[in-house]
């Protein structure tokens, strides 16, 4: 019998992506392990690969459709023996089998056990610092929804307990057992509309008068793109709803700067060229993993029940792309060496600008740097990117006069600042992250052993 094709969860979650490209046409022959397909999400473009054999006998999704949702019917492939030419498109909204999701991509945890906050782009956030619904759907993952439907639930009487109040498979359950929800009513009596609360306007202004502040002709309009939205939605709910708290201090670079280019002009020949090339950003990286060991109190994510205390420092580490940024991460930071970590980065980063990173490299971490240094940038301070609960923001590293031992003397020194959710690292628990960063970086030998 046919297999249906369905848009994959390239992440846990994902709800919707763009089928960029596909690279079968009907009537072609599909062998398992086939790529058959592109899909884009907002921050990368991945591959479909094939597990079922045949021939594609129906693209129902033409390439280049945005907001793709998951589970789509997208394609159907025929059987061994089947005409593939008397195979019809399923209708839209057609519930694929059981056995359908013939695709293979990243394995995905249930929506249930994500702490990470969903990278869609859903409604804007409340007062209350959960996103707002959009129309009447309810703030829920997928399989809630699912489940909610099979058992006659009405989402909008379920309490959520997932991130930022989302509906996940256990409120559900919850739900059914309890009797806490019940099946929607028919209508809502026209005499008393219930309407959600909308999503607040950026400014307290629409789009309409926003235009009307600038003379017609002067401007151009440029859509948001599906990463713009994602990095407003996400930076927005981390300013609402975690209390920044932020330390800055300033760190002499003169021995690191002279430690890194002896470790550069010590490196071996690989392939004709030096088999490493280390910059400060990559001690910057083994120097913040090797503090939040040495502070283990630090290297924690909150939640709203517990605190999620890491065994390793996976360090984010910021990298502009066009249309905005991504933060690909460096995993178990403080058990690589510094030209591990400096390699690795230089991948991480090339692909990340192709958008071609899959979402296990950019998702998760426990920490991240954010480095404006090359631009000049003396010092600022970085936004949380939960789950983290902290981040690293690191300007320039510039001749500065100090004063050493009561004598005036010149010295290179950077600032940084550290940005932390306060629920999860006080004041005095930073400023010991920050003395130990501090340390390695002004007595960097300490990196090597």
């Amino acid at each position: 019998m046919p297999t249906n094709i369905l848009m994959p969860a390239l992440s846990p979650t994902m709800e919707k992506g763009n089928l960029a490209k596909w690279l079968k046409k009907e009537g072609d022959t599909i062998k398992s392990g086939d790529i058959i397909a592109e899909i884009e999400t907002d921050k990368a473009t991945m591959e479909v690969e094939a597990v079922d054999e045949g021939i594609l006998a129906k693209i129902v999704i033409a390439e280049g459709t945005a907001d793709v949702a998951v589970n789509e019917i997208i394609g159907v492939i025929a059987a061994e023996g089947e005409d593939a030419k008397s195979i019809s498109a399923p209708a839209k909204g057609d519930a694929p089998k059981a056995d359908a999701p013939k695709v293979e991509t990243a394995p995905a945890a249930k929506p249930a056990e994500i702490s990470q906050p969903a990278m869609t782009a859903e409604a804007g956030l409340n007062t209350g610092g959960k996103p707002a619904p959009t129309g009447d759907r309810p703030f829920a993952s997928p399989l809630a929804r699912r489940l909610a439907k099979d058992a006659g639930l009405d989402l909008t009487r379920v309490q959520g307990s997932g991130p930022h109040g989302r509906i996940v498979e256990r409120d559900v359950e919850a739900a059914k057992s309890g009797g806490a929800a019940k099946a929607a009513p028919a209508a809502t009596p026209a005499s008393a509309p219930v309407k959600p609360a909308s999503a607040p306007l950026a400014a307290g202004q629409s789009d309409e008068a926003i235009k009307k502040l600038f003379a017609p002709g002067s401007y151009e309009e440029v859509a948001h793109d599906g990463m713009r939205k994602t990095i407003a939605r996400r930076l927005t709910e981390s300013k609402q709803t975690i209390p920044h708290f932020y330390l800055t201090v300033d760190c002499e670079l003169d021995a690191l700067l002279k430690l890194r280019a002896e470790l550069n002009a010590a490196a071996p020949e690989k392939d004709g060229k030096p088999a490493y090339k280390l910059s400060v950003n990559d001690l910057v990286i083994k120097a913040l993993a090797l503090s939040l060991q040495a502070v283990p109190e630090a290297n924690v994510s909150w939640t709203e029940n517990t605190m999620l205390k890491h065994k390793h420092a996976d360090v984010g580490v910021a990298v502009s792309i066009p249309g905005g940024l991504i933060t690909p991460v460096i995993r178990d930071a403080c058990h690589k060496t510094l030209s591990q970590i400096s390699n690795e980065m230089k991948d991480l980063a090339a692909r990340a600008k192709n958008r071609k990173l899959k979402p296990e490299e950019y998702q998760g971490g426990t920490t991240a740097v954010s480095n404006l240094g090359m631009f000049g940038v003396k010092d600022f301070a970085a936004i949380v990117n939960p789950p983290h609960a902290t981040i690293l923001a690191v300007g320039a590293g510039e001749q500065r006069a100090i004063v050493k031992g009561g004598q005036l003397a010149v010295a290179t020194v950077m600032s940084v600042t550290l940005s932390t959710d306060h629920r999860a690292v006080d004041g005095a628990l930073g400023a010991e992250l920050m003395q130990a960063f501090k340390g390695f970086i002004e007595k960097p030998m300490a990196m090597l052993v």
